[in-house]
């Protein structure tokens, strides 16, 4: 049976103020009080899985157990068909600089393989999250999303963040990067995963 959460604080497993302002906003109708990882100065455990599964569950549970407050964890990202569900798990990897995270250069990367690929359009993907809720004692629950789409060229829309500017919703004909937060917060992975998240473990 799955466990229910029945706190009133919880740790969010980021250092992604991106992330943080999403849940955040997920998580105000309970009247939870969210912190992040991040903001407790906790370290960001290394992501050894090959799956948001496994990476998840690393998350929520180190920062479970370093805070001793039940932790929520998400692990997201993009697969894109015709590049093998590349970047997947490696999606922020693909991102890195010494300077930070370069999200545009990664864009511009994952557009520049599939025209060296001439992959037919239209270019379909879709954008994943796995949420881990994991307590302190070592349990956990999770829960996963998705959003269909297709990737479009060049970059469109400064809301949003990641890959938003070029990932085109299914039935939409505007990027998540052109789309109202708002809106975008009602259908996206995160938003998908969310709603099974609070059915299984708030309702």
């Amino acid at each position: 049976m799955m466990r229910k959460f029945d706190g009133d604080k919880l740790v969010v497993a980021t250092h992604n103020a991106g992330k943080l302002r999403e849940i955040s906003a997920l998580l105000e109708p309970f009247g939870i009080a969210v912190t992040s990882a991040g903001t407790l100065g906790l370290e960001e455990p290394e992501e050894t899985e090959d799956t948001f599964v496994g990476n998840a569950r690393i998350k929520a549970h180190f920062a479970a157990k370093e805070s001793g407050f039940p932790a929520l964890s998400d692990d997201s990202g993009i697969m894109v068909d015709a590049l093998d569900g590349a970047p997947g798990v490696y999606t922020a990897d693909w991102a890195e600089t010494p300077n930070g995270r370069d999200f545009p250069m990664a864009m511009q990367k994952t557009w520049s393989l599939l025209e060296e690929k001439n992959a037919p359009l239209p270019r379909t993907a879709r954008f994943c999250c796995t949420l881990c809720l994991a307590w302190p004692d070592g349990h956990d629950e999770v829960f996963e999303g998705k959003v269909e789409g297709s990737l479009t060229w060049p970059m469109r829309g400064d809301q949003g963040f990641g890959y938003d500017p070029i990932f085109i919703p299914e039935g939409f004909d505007i990027t998540f990067g052109e789309m109202d937060p708002d809106k975008k917060h009602q259908m996206s992975h995160r938003a998908d995963a969310f709603a099974k998240l609070v059915k299984g473990a708030f309702a």
